[in-house]
């Protein structure tokens, strides 16, 4: 039998509730992992639902929903779903349910129990739209000094893909933590072999050229 929010994110969504839709995110979707989908369906919906005028696109290879700015996003990862506001601070606190391993902030999501119930993402949605419509701009992003200097785990494929490049290695070590993150966990994120594969090698590639992980979204 269907819980309630699966048959909420299952019933067919009214003209009214639809916005503008990204068919990307209909793929995004559909390529994600069988535990994935329910999550990345209901969320879907319930923004849809409590901003009937939102517009979907895709930011940073991953779903991102707009109303006069960035409102919010979400994202599928091997294990794990994250889902998170723009302006995450003014929106939810800085007390909230994340617990600092995952993007966004309600942690890692794996089932629909993980996150809070419609009414109270409806409310958070709510209250990111007032923040939007009056303008105001995210609080900087924090960074933790403890995790900026904590050395990054380098998976073993990409360690020795590393020492057989001397100018990768050189321009690896010279990234920042967070940058050296990036590309690990693009790696480690992978479903499958072949993709992890060609993902080291672009991986190579680019940090060969000096290049971060989102090095195509970066100002100039």
């Amino acid at each position: 039998m269907l819980s309630a929010r699966d048959r909420m994110s299952a019933r067919p969504t009214t003209e009214n509730e639809m916005g503008k839709r990204d068919p990307r995110i209909d793929t995004y979707i559909a390529n994600s992992a069988d535990f994935a989908r329910p999550i990345l369906t209901h969320l879907r919906e319930v923004v849809h639902a409590a901003c009937p005028t939102v517009e979907e696109t895709m930011k940073w290879n991953f779903p991102h929903f707009m109303y006069e700015g960035i409102l919010c996003s979400m994202a599928s990862f091997k294990q794990h779903c994250a889902f998170g506001f723009w302006n995450r601070t003014l929106v939810v606190g800085e007390h909230d349910g994340g617990t600092g391993e995952a993007m966004g902030q309600f942690g890692r999501i794996t089932t629909l129990a993980d996150l809070p119930s419609k009414a109270i993402i409806t409310g958070y949605i709510k209250k990111a739209m007032r923040l939007n419509e009056s303008g105001v701009t995210p609080l900087a992003r924090r960074k933790p000094v403890a995790k900026a200097s904590k050395e990054v785990a380098v998976p073993d494929d990409l360690a020795s893909a590393l020492r057989k490049n001397k100018a990768a290695q050189a321009a690896f070590a010279a990234f920042s933590p967070s940058a050296k993150r990036e590309y690990v966990e693009w790696l480690t994120d992978a479903k499958r072999d072949e993709t992890r594969k060609r993902r080291l090698a672009t991986a190579i590639e680019w940090i060969t050229e000096g290049k971060q992980r989102n090095w195509k979204y970066m100002k100039c």
